[in-house]
């Protein structure tokens, strides 16, 4: 090592260095990496000991490959186009030759030939089929008892895994979105084509003038359906005239008689009292049959408040997750705040994933 020109070894990690003169501690350094680089050589072009392939295999020959369930099949397949060939191969070598007409004999012995090569193939079939199944259930002659296991532990949760990827899809099926306003509208004048589709043909009309078919009774429910007022939203709830109409909508009903309010109104002059007024804040004098009409208007009001229940959309596909009403809108509120927090959990739950084995 003392010997080399130059004093640094090129393979040192500071021949770089123009000052670097190698010591035997470099020397040192240097064998030792050539050293493992060897192990890691030979390591890597050493094939794994005990592996799971079939003998034959494509594949056979790649070091580091292992057979599933697709080479089996493939290997039973082979082997079937294999017998089927030399079954075919027999039954042609037996036939009768085309230089003389075969008698009875020849004739039978050829039918019994025939009868033998179909059972022979069966067998071979059959005994391929057990073959197969046998290496699938009893592993390789290579692998031990753990390493069976552990194959037909990895089977099983590949069957689980194909099986919760189907269960998630089909969830995913039953929580997707309701089709929106524009496809039922859709649907709607498809299968209104479909009623009236030969009335229109018959009358000479398409679907545009589909209107002049209706009866007096159906354009009178459509005009006054038409002349409706939509019902107000947002901030329209709380403007003047929304709260008139609703002013007007509770007086609707409510008899006034106009007689006594203009001798009430003449008897005292200061009827509609101001600010600056003396008697202002005096209770007036209001007949105790308007006072019991204002509290049975107020109590009607306040039954048909509690009545009201805004109609919701029913969804038949919707999981069943309550025994009552009551039950359902508590449900409701529950999955509102906590919902999004448990939405894994419940899914693992209806999947069987949560479950330990």
């Amino acid at each position: 090592m003392a010997g080399h020109e130059g004093k640094s070894q090129p393979d040192c990690i500071n021949s770089s260095n123009p000052y670097h003169e190698c010591s035997e501690y470099c020397y040192g350094k240097i064998a030792e990496a050539k050293a493992k680089l060897e192990e890691q050589l030979s390591l890597n072009n050493k094939p794994p000991a005990e592996r799971t392939v079939h003998p034959d295999c494509i594949n056979a020959s790649n070091p580091y490959h292992e057979c599933t369930d697709y080479c089996f099949k493939r290997i039973a397949d082979a082997q079937d186009r294999i017998d089927s060939d030399a079954a075919g191969v027999k039954t042609g070598d037996a036939g009768p030759s085309s230089s003389h007409e075969p008698d009875d004999t020849e004739a039978h012995s050829q039918h019994e030939q025939d009868d033998d090569a179909e059972e022979d193939k069966t067998k071979k079939a059959d005994a391929g089929t057990e073959d197969l199944n046998k290496d699938a259930q009893s592993g390789y002659p290579q692998m031990t008892e753990k390493q069976k296991k552990l194959f037909e532990l990895r089977l099983k949760m590949n069957e689980a895994r194909k099986a919760n990827q189907i269960a998630m899809v089909a969830e995913k099926k039953r929580a997707a979105p309701v089709e929106s306003r524009g496809i039922s509208k859709q649907k709607w004048l498809d299968d209104r084509k479909k009623k009236i589709g030969k009335l229109l043909d018959s009358n000479g009309l398409d679907m545009k003038k589909a209107y002049m078919l209706d009866t007096q009774e159906m354009a009178e429910t459509k005009y006054k359906k038409w002349e409706k007022d939509p019902a107000p939203h947002g901030w329209d709830v709380f403007n003047q005239k929304t709260l008139y109409n609703a002013y007007k909508k509770r007086t609707k009903d409510l008899e006034v008689d106009m007689e006594a309010y203009n001798k009430a109104k003449e008897a005292d002059p200061e009827f509609y009292r101001e600010a600056s007024s003396l008697q202002y804040g005096k209770v007036s004098k209001v007949p105790e049959e308007n006072i019991d009409k204002m509290v049975k208007e107020l109590q009607d009001r306040e039954s048909k408040r509690k009545a009201f229940s805004r109609r919701r959309k029913f969804h038949e596909e919707k999981d069943i997750d309550s025994i009552n009403d009551r039950n359902e809108h508590f449900n409701k509120k529950i999955e509102r705040a906590f919902g999004k927090y448990t939405l894994e959990i419940k899914n693992n739950l209806e999947r069987g994933t949560a479950l330990p084995d």
